[in-house]
């Protein structure tokens, strides 16, 4: 237990909303797809069990589609681009280092949140710790 104390110790915290990411956040956030458009709409404002959610957040070089502070919770939407072995690759990579950070990450395909909202909200609330 001690060397595993030890270790967390060690482990920088990751630093959020680069500076020089932010031209490609801010990009991303006005450049929206229609299944990141559709979901913010329920997450927005607090509108989703009063937590607070930010789109297009940076965590280190990664840019996040929806981020939840208070719960470590990362949601991605993936786009067909996503539907091949190397990008499924680097999502299982990105999605790693995330969660060795201490993060909870979820992905749903773009049409999910279009024909299953209902089920995609339950599954983010499910993932909420408390």
């Amino acid at each position: 237990m001690e060397g595993l104390q030890r270790k967390l110790k060690k482990m920088k915290k990751p630093s959020h909303n680069r500076k020089h990411l932010e031209p490609y956040r801010k990009a991303l956030r006005n450049n929206l797809t229609p299944a990141e458009a559709f979901l913010w709409k329920q997450l927005q404002r607090r509108k989703f069990k009063g937590r607070k959610f930010r789109r297009q957040h940076s965590i280190e070089n990664f840019i996040v589609d929806f981020y939840c502070a208070e719960e470590q919770l990362i949601i991605e939407l993936d786009g067909d681009v996503h539907k091949n072995p190397l990008a499924e690759e680097k999502d299982e990579k990105r999605t790693k280092k995330l969660e060795d950070w201490g993060f909870k990450a979820i992905r749903f395909e773009n049409r999910m949140v279009f024909d299953f909202l209902p089920s995609v909200l339950k599954e983010i609330e499910d993932n909420f710790k408390k």
